[in-house]
């Protein structure tokens, strides 16, 4: 049987670290932020993708399904939403990644979901496991159990070094403030 990867953008967070202006539309090397993600995860083969984003998010991610979580609610009621839409569409795996992480590229994210086998995978940064991360069938009811801002987290930490992608810290940012922006090189 051929699998049936699916692939998730979460893109639903408020970014108040950021300053009223929307993070994710805002221009990182002349592109809106969440587009660089966008871009990496419908470069990976995957058969389905999905933005779980408020309503005015969803032309950041041309030709993705949108899915919703509840207004105001934690990174873990993204990942839940994502996850019982996997399991809806009757995914085999899915490849979850952030709207705010620019320079994961599709390679780095095919690495991932190619290591998940039955289980997980993530990319590290030698410290820790991170997303974007790659989750077989079997742990999508716990993905929609998580609760709180940990989203996956417990799942992340008790891989075992085979299921880690290494990856340079410089690849790994995400943009939370302004600063971080510049930095990067908007």
């Amino acid at each position: 049987m051929t699998e049936f990867c699916a692939g998730a953008v979460l893109a639903a967070g408020r970014s108040t670290r950021f300053g009223p202006q929307d993070k994710l539309a805002a221009l990182l090397g002349g592109r809106p932020l969440a587009s660089h993600a966008a871009a990496a995860l419908s470069a990976v083969p995957l058969g389905a993708r999905a933005a779980v984003c408020p309503p005015e998010r969803a032309g950041l991610f041309p030709g993705f399904a949108r899915l919703e979580a509840p207004a105001g609610s934690e990174q873990s009621a993204s990942l839940a939403a994502a996850a019982a839409w996997a399991e809806e569409i009757g995914a085999s795996h899915l490849l979850v990644v952030l709207g705010d992480m620019p320079f994961v590229t599709a390679g780095d994210m095919a690495r991932v979901l190619a290591l998940a086998g039955e289980g997980a995978a993530a990319v590290t940064d030698g410290r820790r496991p991170m997303p974007p991360a790659a989750f077989g069938r079997a742990l999508f009811p716990a993905l929609a159990a998580a609760e709180g801002d940990q989203g996956a987290r417990a799942i992340l930490r008790a891989l075992p070094p085979e299921r880690l992608v290494p990856l340079p810290p410089e690849r790994l940012r995400d943009i939370d403030t302004l600063g971080d922006l510049r930095a990067a090189g908007s």
